[in-house]
């Protein structure tokens, strides 16, 4: 390779082309206010309601202060609702709220509209191919 061609390696173009989507997706959520975080808190917590901050925190890879601050975020904004007072190691119980419902389907929007921009340059038999690609490798230990 010489100087200023793009690299070939599989594993960096993944990574640039992972960091443009999430430029993408995180610049279509800055109108909501909210960020791609936000979302996968309130994916994760739409799918399981009542997870703590903890299990919110080991599914999403953050620190459980992290997520904390993400969902404090969230209840703030009125996304997400609180069954049990504040305080240190007590289960949370939290629930999405129906403003969390509509924030989700937001981010929701947004990665669909990225989807069809992808099936648009490669066609949807080449976009099931990486897709299924990509899953295999996820899959893998």
């Amino acid at each position: 390779m010489t100087s200023g061609e793009p690299p070939t390696s599989p594993a960096f173009l993944l990574m640039a082309l992972g960091r443009r989507l999430r430029e993408q997706v995180e610049e279509g959520l800055r109108a909501e206010g909210i960020a791609l975080r936000h979302v996968a808190a309130l994916g994760h917590l739409a799918a399981r309601p009542g997870l703590s901050y903890s299990e919110l925190a080991r599914r999403a890879g953050v620190t459980p202060q992290s997520m904390q601050a993400t969902l404090t975020a969230l209840e703030q904004r009125g996304a997400v609702t609180r069954g049990t007072d504040p305080g240190r190691g007590r289960t949370a119980e939290l629930h999405v709220t129906e403003e969390g419902a509509r924030l989700r389907e937001v981010g929701m929007r947004i990665v669909a509209d990225i989807d069809a921009r992808l099936a648009e340059r490669w066609g949807d038999e080449e976009l099931r191919v990486v897709t299924a690609a990509l899953l295999d490798v996820l899959r893998s230990p």
